[in-house]
């Protein structure tokens, strides 16, 4: 047993713990409930007449907010105290042992897999889970209210007198409300369209979802927003060129809605939008990602179209998101020690970097890598193939050479005549689930093709860590994986770490059944079971570089929740001290008096300040304890490098190979061999997999093309097996 490890019990600490966790869990139901009820009272006319107007005469008097006052109070300050709360919860919930928490059971987590099972496999949508279908509903029955009950109030006021009184038809003020109601459900998609891609919020963790499992929320959410502002804007150009007043395309008053501002803001979301039509996006991926930045212009001219006070409405979401941002601008700005790289036969690379023994995350876990030398723009996301536990100080992430990108990595670190020994690279990350149940299920089955087969690396080695380290019952494993060649066979080596590590399979329930479909027979040049790995290219340390480290260090998410709450606090002092010395004695909140355009830059300028100021702050204290483990780390990889740091790149490559070579052919080996089982010029039968799998809790786990996933969704959805619970691991990023 690894002397480090120590086996933890429960305690009357981790019992205390679960009890505040249990209580704040109910505080962040009545505050989410409580969300959702403003956003489906708001279009009624009891809000509009009868509580509005009281709470306008409370808050929109202040001195020290004016007329952003109330939006304030009803749409950004819960949700932010949603997100501080949330990391101060995940916080809690870490230092409850991950194996051993008494606040989690198997069968309570298996109550749950029902609403995780498939609903729907094929269609727009893709793989929809009970879940996701039931909000997908409510969400919809939402938009639907408020866009009928905001119709059908103002319709209501609108008469052929009143019509004419303001020079037009009826139906031409009917248009004009319809539009400007487009525009409010328009900006209700817009409120929740930046949650699914602030990787590291606190927000997606309280629903059990992951930034890269969100992205789908996103397209959905943006297509949802780009369609209404776009409907939004075609109406009102109607109605300006039907009532002859098309010059209100060009207004940009100094009080009121500006025009101008609405129409830049659509151009730009129309750019982006239209760069994500999939064959543009997989094609010419450059465009659609440099395209995307465009959404600043996007949300600084929105702001200045509609003004920062109804602004805040949508506030909430993009401000996590800034925050998010900016950490990870931050994060970026270092090199990261990369200490090797293990070349297959494949065209496949796995990466290692030095890593800060305090950074911890789950099984599935992915991270943003940059190399400025093929690019300095790009961030490309790859799933962590190693445990944190098993291997303290290192970080693998697997590269298979497929886009262009990947391509000129492998071709550049592949070469025999290349001569770098040192690769500079950035990264980001790492995201993943802050808790992994489906590790808790009887027996796990994993089902992965071509390059899907990474994240059941990470997994596998958590898993060989929790039986040899901890001791730990662990789910039996069936891993059933579909390649093209035997050359691609290779990357089964990788279940293995390197070596300093536990690495003996015996104490793991392990059957891999792998499946190379493009060959009938194994190659007559083919002596052992599985190939060997190809080579090894070791890196010399640099003293610039650092190893992979939290941003906010081991306590993330508390330093998290810190920049969050004290970032608003440093924004609503600032803000009302401009708002009493300056705009106050000029407007006297009068909302025709003060430029609107003016009151909204000077709001993003202080909140900009706010979270660039406290997270810089947040970061710089924690940056002391990882430069000190940093050097320590650095001196170690000198003192125990296989060659000297004087040795010709030549030399570094050689005695890697060989000390790789000789270490890959010892008994750990042998018994991942001995696990193996491989199948020639056939597909595998996953029904017939799946339903033979015997156990009360079988959880299954897809990752790979999306024909392959739908298979396994419908296996799993048609209810012909009831202990068969899927597991969505996505990665569509």
């Amino acid at each position: 047993m690894d002397p480090r490890v120590v086996k933890k019990t429960p305690t009357s600490q981790d019992h205390m713990i679960c009890r505040i966790r249990a209580a704040m869990r109910v505080l962040l139901f009545v505050l989410f409930m409580g969300f959702i009820l403003i956003w489906i009272i708001m279009p009624t006319n009891t809000y509009k007449l009868k509580w509005q107007p009281r709470l306008k005469a409370k808050l929109n008097t202040s001195t020290y907010f004016g007329s952003q006052g109330l939006t304030l109070l009803i749409y950004t300050c819960p949700v932010l105290l949603f997100a501080f709360l949330g990391c101060v919860y995940i916080h809690l919930g870490k230092k409850l042992d991950d194996h051993d928490n008494p606040e989690s059971s198997g069968e309570k987590q298996n109550q749950f897999c029902l609403w995780r099972q498939p609903m729907f496999v094929k269609g727009p949508l893709g793989i929809v889970t009970g879940t996701e279908l039931c909000f997908f509903f409510m969400f919809i029955a939402l938009l639907v209210w408020c866009f009928a009950t905001y119709l059908h109030n103002s319709f209501a006021t609108i008469t052929p007198k009143s019509a004419a009184k303001a020079g037009e038809k009826v139906w031409q003020a009917k248009l004009d409300s319809s539009a400007l109601r487009l525009g409010l459900i328009g900006n209700i998609c817009l409120s929740f369209l930046f949650f699914p891609v602030a990787r590291g919020s606190s927000v997606l963790p309280l629903f059990g979802l992951t930034s890269e499992a969100s992205i789908k929320y996103h397209i959905w959410l943006g297509h949802l927003v780009m369609t209404l502002f776009t409907v939004h804007g075609l109406c009102y150009i109607i109605f300006w060129a039907v009532t002859d007043d098309i010059s209100q395309m060009l207004k940009w008053g100094k009080v009121g809605i500006s025009n101008v501002a609405g129409e830049i803001s659509l151009l730009a979301g129309l750019f982006m939008w239209a760069t994500t039509i999939p064959r543009i996006r997989r094609k010419i991926f450059e465009l659609f990602f440099y395209t995307h930045y465009l959404y600043i212009l996007f949300i600084l001219f929105f702001i200045l179209h509609v003004g920062i006070s109804f602004s805040c409405i949508m506030l909430p979401g993009f401000y996590l998101f800034v925050v998010d941002r900016f950490l990870r601008f931050l994060q970026s700005r270092k090199s990261v020690r990369l200490i090797s790289a293990r070349i297959l036969p494949c065209e496949t690379l796995e990466l290692n970097f030095s890593k800060n023994p305090g950074l911890k995350y789950q099984p599935t876990s992915t991270i943003f890598i940059n190399v400025p030398s093929i690019s300095k723009l790009q961030w490309h996301p790859f799933t962590i193939t190693s445990s944190s536990n098993l291997e303290p100080e290192k970080l693998s992430v697997v590269i298979k050479s497929e886009g262009s990108w990947s391509k000129k990595l492998y071709q550049m670190l592949s070469s025999p005549a290349s001569s770098i020994d040192r690769l500079e690279v950035a990264v980001e990350g790492p995201y993943g689930p802050v808790s992994t149940y489906f590790l808790r299920h009887e027996t796990l089955v994993m089902v992965s093709g071509g390059s899907g087969i990474t994240p059941f690396i990470s997994i596998i080695r958590e898993l060989i860590f929790a039986a040899k380290a901890l001791k730990s019952k662990t789910p039996r494993l069936l891993f059933v994986s579909a390649f093209k060649s035997s050359s691609d066979l290779a990357t089964l080596d990788l279940l293995l770490p390197l070596a300093g590590t536990p690495r003996d399979l015996s104490d793991l329930q392990l059957q891999i059944e792998a499946y190379v479909t493009r060959e009938k027979e194994p190659p007559a040049s083919e002596i052992p079971k599985l190939p060997l790995p190809g080579r090894a290219r070791w890196f010399k340390p640099h003293p610039t570089d650092s190893p992979v480290s939290a941003v906010l260090g081991p306590n993330h998410w508390l330093w998290l929740g810190g920049i969050i709450a004290s970032s608003f606090v440093v924004f609503l002092v600032l803000i009302g001290v401009i708002t009493r010395y300056y705009i106050y004695p000029i407007d006297h909140n009068s909302n025709d008096v003060f430029s609107y355009a003016l009151r909204a830059w000077l709001n993003i300028l202080v909140i900009c300040f706010a979270i660039a100021g406290t997270a810089s702050l947040a970061v710089l204290w924690n940056k002391r304890e990882n430069a000190m483990e940093a050097k320590q780390i650095q001196s170690l990889d000198v003192g125990s490098s296989p060659v000297t740091p004087m040795a010709s790149p030549e030399s570094l490559f050689y005695n890697a190979e060989r000390e790789l070579g000789l270490e890959m052919e010892s008994l750990p080996r042998q018994s991942l061999a001995q696990a193996t089982n491989v199948h020639y010029g056939q597909r595998p039968d996953l029904k017939k997999i799946l339903f033979e799998c015997k156990g009360s809790s079988i959880g299954v786990l897809v990752c790979g093309p999306k024909k392959l996933r739908h298979e396994v969704a419908n296996i799993c959805s048609s209810g012909l097996a009831e202990n068969l619970h899927f597991e969505s691991i996505s990665f569509s990023w």
